[in-house]
């Protein structure tokens, strides 16, 4: 008990902390830089270069489950159905989620690599995050499909990226958040406000879904993907779990219930499709309010058996830019110069910096500006035009 309690303190270290983004962000360079030196293999074999890719993007992204799973000792259980937990990782799929918690892409994350999909998983994410390093950097050698969330640019872009996969060597997961953006209560208020406008049922665990970037990704996916996912996620003890708690060694138990859809009992027709995500977010309000009710969700329990190969990787990079790193600091601090002591120190500060703006992206009240013009962007994004549509939803 004494060793595990000195274990936690010292996992809320600052300099714990300073070493763990040090050799997050020196792998991810290095590692981008790698991706870097696969271009010229593109157009000799494209298919082995995507391989290629998918290992060093697994180096990457394996580090922040690692952190979730073996430093913060979180804790994962999955509810679902016996017959399609068989399926999980042996077909490609989009798995829709929820967006309530700042850590909920790492939970995704981490059921990816339970099911050995990580290296390969994809996303729709936001133009800007292409511009962040490492993995903003990695997302591009991986084919993220990125987009401005200005449909009318969006759209070819978006379609393109999409029929590029159509081809992909691996297995994968296209990960979809439809809402767009996070859940808060100002931002679920003036959702709402819209849902009102347009008359779909108003949900109170979840934001309106955004539906036109899911039509699109199902109509261009199909005969590629088998399956759309319906996963909603959930913290136990109603805990807001945060970036900076993981990192502080905190431990927390998620909980996800996931529902197999054959893809082709979608509807191909996008005003029908949208009408159709409607009624499975109305559904995911439902299984919100049945977790909150009982303190579970519906379905079997499992948990999905630990891989080695993310604490590996992440000791590989510890053992391998910790130790000279702790030389030339030694070698520095011993030389008694004045310059190398400062610039020792600038260097430590330079760290905590960048730790904590890679922290401040993933915080809830660092999302997108929901509700800048939000009733004109939701009128057009969240149900395409027609009166057909309302009549659709509403049954």
């Amino acid at each position: 008990m004494i060793r595990m309690g000195i274990l936690q303190v010292l996992k809320t270290q600052l300099l714990c902390h300073l070493i763990i983004c040090y050799v997050f962000l020196v792998s991810g360079f290095i590692i981008n830089l790698l991706q870097i030196c696969t271009l010229p293999l593109w157009p000799i074999n494209k298919q082995l270069a995507r391989k290629i890719n998918c290992r060093l993007g697994y180096s990457i992204s394996s580090q922040l489950v690692a952190l979730l799973e073996w430093w913060s000792g979180t804790e994962c259980t999955l509810y679902t159905a016996p017959e399609s937990y068989k399926l999980y990782g042996k077909e490609n799929a989009i798995v829709v989620l929820n967006h309530n918690f700042e850590i909920d892409f790492m939970t995704g994350w981490t059921f990816c690599e339970r099911f050995g999909v990580l290296g390969s998983s994809k996303v729709l994410a936001k133009k800007e995050l292409s511009f962040v390093p490492v993995i903003g950097w990695m997302w591009y050698f991986l084919e993220i499909v990125f987009c401005k969330r200005q449909w009318e640019e969006d759209r070819k872009t978006v379609v393109q990226s999409l029929r590029n996969l159509r081809d992909y060597p691996e297995n994968f997961w296209f990960l979809l958040h439809c809402e767009g953006t996070r859940f808060t209560e100002k931002k679920h208020k003036i959702s709402m406000e819209v849902a009102e406008k347009k008359g779909l049922p108003k949900l109170k665990y979840h934001l309106l879904p955004r539906t036109k970037g899911f039509c699109v990704t199902v109509q261009n996916l199909r005969g590629t993907v088998t399956a759309v996912y319906d996963s909603t996620l959930n913290f136990r003890n109603n805990e807001m779990p945060t970036l900076l708690g993981v990192l502080n060694g905190k431990k927390y138990h998620a909980d996800l219930y996931v529902r197999r859809i054959p893809l082709d009992t979608i509807p191909e027709d996008e005003s029908e499709c949208a009408a159709w995500l409607h009624k499975l977010y109305q559904e995911k309000d439902e299984f919100q309010e049945h977790y909150r009710q009982t303190g579970r969700f519906p379905g079997a329990i499992t948990s999905p058996p630990h891989r080695p190969w993310a604490l590996l990787n992440w000791l590989f990079w510890v053992c391998l830019l910790v130790y000279p790193l702790c030389m030339l600091l030694l070698q520095l601090l011993l030389s008694g110069s004045t310059f190398t002591v400062v610039c020792t120190s600038v260097f430590c500060l330079a760290v905590s910096v960048g730790m904590r703006w890679m922290i401040g992206q993933t915080e809830i009240d660092k999302g997108s500006n929901y509700g800048r013009d939000a009733n004109k962007q939701q009128l057009k994004d969240c149900h395409p035009p027609g009166q057909q549509d309302h009549a659709i939803v509403r049954s």
